[in-house]
């Protein structure tokens, strides 16, 4: 394992149990929590994207704000739903916010996961086409998206442009070369990990998969991340690619980690659960114990063995300065034990 970073979904509640009561506790608070990691020696800052729901949703303005305020740290998605996007406009927020961030954008984006609202992509005018069901239309928008970053011209210039244009097409700006090779598929069947490879995409596999052959989830994702990289290197790509699997980890340190996180809360086994009435999913364990224990239990995950990259969702909810602390033990007292440094 060579990379750690934070993943947040970003919830709010209004209620007296919450640190995070409002859409702008959440910005505001995320940013601080992307500075507190990137001091903590972190390597990524990592936020899910939902729409209908009191969670982050446009990522684009948080990220280029976090951005402007680190100097080291990832900043990325896992993930963004490209049903919902329209990838020329995406381009643009991509480039923008990873120009400002100095190209440390790692954009995490997918067909998208059940919603608060039936077809919401549809309120955001999108349609899928003549023989096409939504998640096709999420992997179409992916594939335009994939391509505009690549920086061709495609656009005719106007013969009297408002102001002078370079010769040939015109592509879209602001554009933010090497980013084309910095995003992932948040995949969750075998099939999309091997279609995310065959076209350059790094791999996130979350803590949420297609149960695929009714094994634990962390030895299907190996085999997932096995079937990636098979198809990576078949479809003949130079670079390596990148592979991040998401876990909830708390270390129990002190009453505090006991009281949220201890034995009576923990979910020690991955559960089964339907995504819709022919998708049968399996939902990965907690893992809250000692130190010595969580060492001992991660060692024996196959999916955080073959991963260069993990990302620890976080209770955001809880504030800022205790995922911090939670952070900082997983940094000092699991981690390293693990491979990282």
């Amino acid at each position: 394992m060579k990379k750690i970073g934070f993943l947040s979904f970003g919830h709010w509640t209004p209620s007296p149990q919450s640190q995070a009561r409002s859409a702008a506790d959440v910005l505001l608070q995320s940013i601080d929590l992307a500075v507190e990691a990137e001091r903590l020696g972190m390597d990524g800052a990592y936020f899910r994207v939902h729409h209908f729901a009191q969670q982050l949703a446009s990522p684009f303005p948080l990220l280029a704000a976090v951005g402007a305020k680190t100097r080291k740290i990832e900043i990325g998605t896992a993930v963004i739903d490209m049903r919902y996007e329209n990838p020329h406009y995406m381009a643009e927020d991509a480039g923008a916010a990873d120009l400002i961030a100095g190209g440390r954008l790692q954009l995490g984006i997918s067909r998208g996961s059940p919603e608060q609202v039936i077809d919401g992509w549809r309120y955001f005018g999108n349609r899928p086409i003549q023989g096409e069901d939504d998640a096709g239309m999420g992997r179409r928008h992916a594939e335009e998206f994939l391509e505009l970053l690549r920086g061709k011209g495609f656009a005719q210039p106007n013969p009297r442009p408002m102001f002078p244009n370079p010769p040939g097409l015109l592509r879209l700006e602001p554009y933010s070369a090497g980013l084309r090779d910095r995003i992932w598929w948040g995949s969750a069947s075998n099939a999309t990990a091997a279609w995310a490879a065959k076209l350059g995409m790094n791999l996130q596999s979350s803590t949420l998969k297609f149960d695929e052959t009714g094994e634990p989830l962390h030895i299907q994702q190996a085999a997932q991340i096995r079937t990636f990289r098979a198809a990576w290197k078949e479809a003949g790509h130079t670079r390596t690619p990148r592979i991040s699997v998401s876990r909830s980890i708390f270390p129990l340190l002190d009453d505090r980690d006991r009281g949220y996180f201890g034995r009576g809360s923990q979910e020690e086994e991955d559960k089964i659960g339907f995504l819709d009435e022919n998708t049968r999913a399996i939902f990965g364990r907690s893992y809250a114990a000692e130190p010595k224990i969580l060492v001992e239990q991660l060692r024996k995950d196959e999916a955080i063995a073959e991963a260069d990259t993990l990302l620890l969702t976080i209770p955001n909810q809880l504030g800022v300065a205790y995922n911090a602390h939670v952070m900082e033990a997983i940094l000092t007292s699991i981690a390293p034990a693990l491979g990282w440094h």
